[in-house]
């Protein structure tokens, strides 16, 4: 099946996620920011990088590109999309997901492996996982601390939207484990619908035993799968 990956003036993962799906057999089709189409695609993945040079705001600029368009009736039919990254700041800047994600507290780039515990395996996108099971990915971001209002955290808890968390090896929740300081740490969301997913690590650099973890195939997968339906 066809996945658009979306390319940004400042992309730089988009090579990543088109090499990760290529590898379970996906025609990774490239979408340029300026294009209107999504040429059939069954799947859609806006990774990881720094659009536009993260000016205004990380995903800012990159949310009113004529494809977000394209991507915003592809969600609204019910198509699932996987922001990374850079495109998890794009989904929020483009209202398909709720709150921001803010400068890490550290003030630094963070360029580590971090472990996820899956909160959810009935989604679109766990459906590879156990809940409570821990993934090694690894995160490169500068500004990936979630934060929301009061009503919205407690909507994505009540209904069970925050599908990934920042965990220690244990699988418990803490300051050191909670690497960006993310509000419940949060490392990963879902809309109303479920089929946009928002997530800071990046599971297609964690698709190979060289890269040291193939927590992210199983993701990958589940994706391909919900295009497929």
């Amino acid at each position: 099946m066809k996945v658009a990956v979306i390319q940004f003036p400042g992309s730089n993962c988009d090579d990543d996620a088109r090499y990760a799906l290529a590898g379970l057999g996906a025609e990774a089709v490239m979408i340029w920011h300026r294009e209107r189409e999504l040429k059939g695609a069954g799947a859609v993945v806006i990774p990881g990088g720094f659009s536009y040079g993260d000016y205004l705001r990380s995903g800012a600029l990159a949310a009113l590109s004529p494809v977000m368009e394209a991507v915003r009736a592809f969600a609204a039919r019910g198509g699932p999309v996987v922001g990374i990254c850079n495109g998890f700041q794009i989904l929020t800047e483009a209202g398909l997901l709720p709150g921001q994600l803010a400068r890490n507290p550290s003030l630094h780039f963070l360029c580590q492996t971090v472990l996820l515990r899956v909160e959810r395996s009935d989604t679109a996108f766990t459906r590879g996982y156990t809940p409570g099971q821990l993934l090694r990915l690894p995160i490169a971001h500068n500004e990936g601390s979630y934060y929301a209002d009061h009503e919205t955290i407690a909507r994505l808890e009540g209904d069970g939207r925050v599908i990934f968390r920042y965990a220690d090896a244990q699988g418990q929740l803490s300051a050191v484990a909670n690497v960006n300081q993310s509000l419940h740490s949060i490392a990963g969301i879902v809309n109303e619908r479920g089929n946009v997913l928002g997530m800071m690590p990046h599971p297609e650099r964690a698709a190979e035993t060289l890269l040291g973890s193939t927590d992210g195939l199983p993701l990958l997968r589940a994706l391909l799968e919900a295009g497929l339906c």
